[in-house]
């Protein structure tokens, strides 16, 4: 089936086992969020809210929380999309067979966007912001926020729709300074195609003409946020993965989706910014408050009968984890294409994806030294960090197979095969005062920071201890020496107060360590707040270390030294605990988790569906 809208899409899922209807009032202030993370924590069901309280349109969320319905979905054209995006990838191969690759061909020029003439879309009524589903997710976000927008904007110096840009920047709706009704925040990164184009609109005096589109099929949900190849407009995609054109009229100069359920238009202004956020993200903590641009709101549209599409983004895994994976299949090596010599990236999803890549890379420059070390994966790795939002990672572990297959999924085997064999004075690279994540508030500023790259190859150097070394015990002002995994072990310290102090601190516990032996078998100690929790699972470990230490001020040594102005060091202390400046975690609310076991009751919507109810 090629959805025409999202009703469609839904009454297929429902008619095949894959949707839930809430029957009862939801109260879009936080509960919506948590009944949704408990079906997503389950792999359970898309939820079709039918009573959403002030408003009086209907809202779904959890559609992706799965690959397997995310691939159900997109069950008639999922072949013919990964077919065209390999051809884009390589087109040497339509030269080498031809006939293979005409169907194709013609299914990219099918997928073209279709415009209809005329004026307001059919069916189409004019509303107002605040007869939306407002939906708050956590308890200190700044308002309501869309959470799946496809924010539309096309190039002010070559306008169409053939040069737009459509990107799923998050939309506040409410809240702080924001007029209602009258504007709306958009709080779009770097490295982002709407800031190119607002750009040139400041250059030629003129104000940005955004349109949000909200629903329709949700093939168009997930091209705004597909990494497409250089060439392919998103709403090609869209039609292509649809099995439908995307259908689009012009109203008042705005672009307007035939096909959603919901759109806003606007313009952005020339340095009119307002207060945005906080908002919880995907890092697993508050984004906090900052200016961004705000869109003064000219009309919004929405169809009759509207859904309002949502998703809650918070600490790995959420929804967004399954987008990722669905995104991975889909395009496949098309990062082997745009790196040469590279195997596979993996954003690691557990410490919030940008702050932690692993890659594997070759090595091909040497093959006669007898001695091996790492040389063209360096090469691979400065190419990673300058590639688009993979230029946004604090740590990247890169590696090249050898003797033994690796995998970048496997992450104990993985860090495993790389502690095994890096070279501690020789194999670690940093690059200080660079950007990372906007919404990453380890580094020293917005959109500042460092990185690290952690290189291996060759034999290995040794053998990772199974269990906490007695070298790590009972080391004064620090306790609870946990092992992560092998070569890894957390240790909890005294709470970080000030980077002097910091610097204070692990000299001292670098000299102590030092002084009661070598530890070659452990090359690095994790520095936390709390051991237990780090060494609980992989996940902790992972989340706690990557999201909360900045490679330039929180990496330390034992033995540490600088030759040539390389720092090397015996072993690697990465301090991460929580520090002052850092956004605060996101936590449930305990009295909202209570509300919303009504839900789950005997002859509820949901009774039987969540078992720890």
């Amino acid at each position: 089936m090629n959805y025409r809208s999202l009703e469609e899409c839904i009454t297929d899922l429902e008619r095949n086992g894959h949707l839930v209807r809430v029957r009862e009032e939801v109260d879009p202030h936080l509960e919506m969020a948590a009944i949704h993370m408990k079906m997503f924590e389950i792999g359970g069901p898309a939820l079709l809210f039918e009573k959403v309280k002030g408003s009086k349109f209907r809202a779904v969320s959890n559609l992706f929380g799965t690959v397997e319905r995310s691939k159900f979905i997109f069950r008639h054209t999922w072949d013919s999309v990964q077919n065209v995006i390999a051809l884009r990838n390589d087109p040497m191969q339509a030269l080498k067979n031809p006939f293979k690759h005409i169907g194709t061909g013609l299914a990219a020029r099918k997928a073209l966007p279709v415009r209809k003439s005329g004026g307001q879309p059919v069916a189409m009524q004019e509303i107002q912001i605040s007869d939306l589903p407002l939906i708050k997710h956590w308890q200190d976000d700044g308002g309501a926020f869309v959470t799946l927008p496809q924010v539309y904007t096309e190039d002010p110096e070559k306008p169409g729709i053939m040069n737009s840009n459509l990107g799923m920047y998050r939309i506040q709706l409410s809240g702080n300074d924001y007029v209602m009704n009258k504007e709306i925040g958009v709080h779009y990164q770097i490295h982002r195609g709407i800031g190119v184009h607002q750009k040139k609109a400041n250059k030629l005096g003129v104000p940005l003409k955004v349109s949000c589109f909200i629903g329709g099929p949700p093939a168009h949900t997930l091209s705004a946020v597909m990494p497409l190849p250089e060439g392919m407009s998103e709403l090609t995609f869209a039609g292509l993965l649809a099995g439908r054109r995307f259908h689009y009229s012009y109203i008042d100069g705005f672009c307007i989706s035939n096909d959603a359920d919901f759109v806003i238009t606007g313009e952005i202004h020339q340095g009119e910014t307002k207060p945005e956020g906080p908002f919880g993200d995907h890092l697993g903590y508050y984004s906090l408050t900052h200016e961004f641009p705000v869109m003064k709101v000219h009309k919004v549209y929405a169809r009759p009968g509207a859904i309002f599409p949502f998703t809650v983004v918070g600490r790995p895994p959420q929804e967004d984890t399954a987008f990722g994976a669905l995104i991975h299949e889909l395009t496949g090596d098309a990062i082997q294409q745009e790196i040469p010599g590279v195997k596979e990236v993996h954003a690691v999803d557990a410490a919030g994806v940008h702050p932690l890549l692993f890659a594997i890379g070759s090595e091909r420059y040497t093959p006669y030294t007898q001695v091996k070390q790492p040389a063209e994966i360096l090469t691979i790795a400065n190419r990673i960090l300058g590639t688009g939002q993979l230029s946004l990672a604090k740590y990247l572990f890169i590696t090249a197979e050898e003797d033994q297959p690796v995998d970048t999924h496997d992450i104990e085997g993985f860090l495993t095969y790389i502690l095994e064999r890096m070279d501690l004075r020789r194999d670690i690279h940093f690059y200080t005062n660079t950007t990372i994540d906007t919404l990453d508030y380890s580094g020293t500023g917005l959109n500042t920071g460092s990185k690290v790259i952690f290189a291996a190859v060759g034999d290995k150097k040794r053998v990772l201890c199974q269990e906490v070394p007695e070298v790590l015990k009972d080391l004064p002002g620090y306790e609870h020496a946990s092992l992560v995994m092998p070569g890894i072990v957390a240790i909890q310290g005294p709470a970080f107060s000030n980077y002097a102090e910091a610097e204070q601190q692990f000299k001292a516990l670098s000299e102590a360590i030092h002084a009661r032996g070598a530890i070659h078998a452990c090359p690095m100690i994790i520095v936390c707040d709390d051991s237990r929790f780090v060494s609980e699972t992989l996940n902790n470990f992972l989340w706690a270390t990557f999201t909360r230490s900045n490679p330039s001020h929180d990496i330390y040594g034992v033995n540490s030294y600088y030759e040539f102005k390389h720092w090397a060091c015996d072993n690697v202390i990465i301090d991460a605990r929580t520090k002052p400046h850092q956004a605060p975690p996101l936590l449930q609310d305990p009295v909202v988790e209570e509300n919303i076991k009504r839900f789950f009751a005997e002859g509820a919507s949901l009774s039987g569906i969540y078992p720890k109810a």
